[in-house]
């Protein structure tokens, strides 16, 4: 009985050690996951640039469009090494490779080519592949409006056939509600 007795009065010594540990593994878990899940994903979506007219099926980019391309790189090649962007989806037309080919050159990233079908799909991979980078999406004038408004939730208007500058950028934060600025690119 006496050697019971011993035994327990040294586990209430050992109790307030093990009871800080583990409180002190809790802490460090909460601040990791706190910090991973506060990330900011912010994605660029944007029209191809401008056509040739033929061939009509999969036209290249006329000139200006390839001035625009050349100005696209430009503009997002500035950034600072890590705050640039982290990944470019197109669709598998040739119009919405030649337009970011020259920016994709410039970073060494690749394009991921998604369908055009599902622009939720390019949406959905877009935040669970790249959470809290920044992705820039090209897609079309009937494809724009969808993936922003999969990506924010708000509804976006039409965009015409001769809309060619307009790019919208998400700012999705992980716990609240996503905000849509649209500027127009020269």
């Amino acid at each position: 009985m006496r050697k019971e007795y011993a035994s327990l009065r040294r586990r209430p010594l050992l109790a307030p050690v093990w009871l800080a540990a583990l409180a002190g593994f809790i802490v460090i878990g909460a601040a990791v996951w706190m910090l991973s899940a506060a990330s900011t994903t912010t994605v660029f979506v944007m029209r191809h640039a401008e056509k040739a007219l033929t061939p009509p099926d999969d036209p290249p980019l006329s000139p200006t469009g390839e001035a625009r391309a050349t100005a696209l790189a430009e503009q997002f090649g500035r950034a600072p090494k890590g705050l640039g962007i982290d990944c470019i989806f197109v669709s598998e037309f040739r119009r919405t490779q030649d337009t970011v080919r020259p920016l994709a050159n410039r970073l060494g990233i690749p394009m991921i080519v998604v369908p055009t079908a599902d622009p939720a799909l390019v949406a959905k991979r877009a935040l669970r592949e790249y959470r809290g980078g920044r992705v820039l999406i090209v897609g079309h004038s009937n494809t724009v409006p969808a993936i922003v408004e999969e990506l924010s939730g708000d509804e976006v208007p039409e965009m015409d056939d001769s809309e060619f500058g307009v790019v919208y950028m998400v700012a999705v934060p992980r716990f609240s509600r996503a905000a849509v600025t649209r500027f127009d690119f020269p």
